[in-house]
């Protein structure tokens, strides 16, 4: 039914959210779930292991620092999936979708697939107002600049193992997603999106949240998208 799956899910201060999203994960289409705790205060870990995730720990804070964990723990443990997802752990995306990410790549030779809020539902107050204009922002210059077409940088997305490892990713924080996307249409990789749903997170965004972790984020996601032209 499934190839080789791995899901890498980045978590910093999720503890009421973390084993919600693990608990809801498909487990007939993956293999491995690794619950990246990154520089966690709270029972992110043991909320997550209670799930059946294996967690390991990467104490710099940073969302790209914790995903590029999570991939080296792919590396030095010789697991060569076909695939690896990413999904957050604040709960907001539906991982009972994720089937819906891996079709894609197992049934129609794509390298890699964004889960896009724009085409799906979003509920009321899931996504702040810089949010969704920073995303429609970043969608068009990606498309005026690289030609291609995306509307959303979401977080929940699937790539090729050997093409995540081909693109040499390097974001250490906030630029993660959209570097991701960017270095995809350089190495023209075969790139698709499906319509996911969103949800009101649990907690407070520790970016979109504050003033200063939206800037930011802003700032990078735009110096990214000019730094690699």
């Amino acid at each position: 039914m499934y190839s080789k799956t791995v899901v890498i899910i980045p978590a910093f201060n999720e503890e009421n959210a973390v084993g919600k999203v693990v608990s809801a994960i498909p487990k007939e289409w993956v293999d491995k779930i690794i619950v990246v705790n990154n520089a966690s205060t709270d029972n992110t870990r043991k909320r997550a292991e209670a799930e059946g995730a294996i967690v390991i720990d990467q104490p710099i804070k940073g969302y790209g620092n914790a995903c590029l964990k999570g991939i080296n723990y792919i590396k030095e443990n010789d697991l060569h999936p076909e695939i690896v997802v990413f999904i957050d752990a604040d709960f907001s995306d539906y991982p009972e979708e994720m089937p819906l990410l891996i079709k894609p790549i197992t049934e129609e030779g794509y390298d890699m697939v964004i889960g896009s809020r724009a085409l799906g539902n979003r509920q009321r107050g899931s996504m702040t107002i810089p949010q969704v204009f920073g995303n429609w922002l970043a969608t068009n210059l990606i498309k005026l600049f690289y030609k291609v077409n995306f509307t959303d940088l979401g977080p929940f997305r699937s790539i090729r193992y050997n093409k995540l490892l081909a693109i040499n990713m390097q974001d250490k924080t906030y630029g993660w997603t959209v570097e991701m996307q960017v270095k995809a249409a350089k190495h023209q990789l075969k790139c698709t999106e499906v319509p996911v749903n969103y949800k009101t997170r649990i907690g407070t965004s520790k970016v979109s949240g504050t003033v200063k972790g939206t800037i930011m984020a802003g700032y990078k996601i735009l110096y990214t998208i000019f730094r690699y032209l």
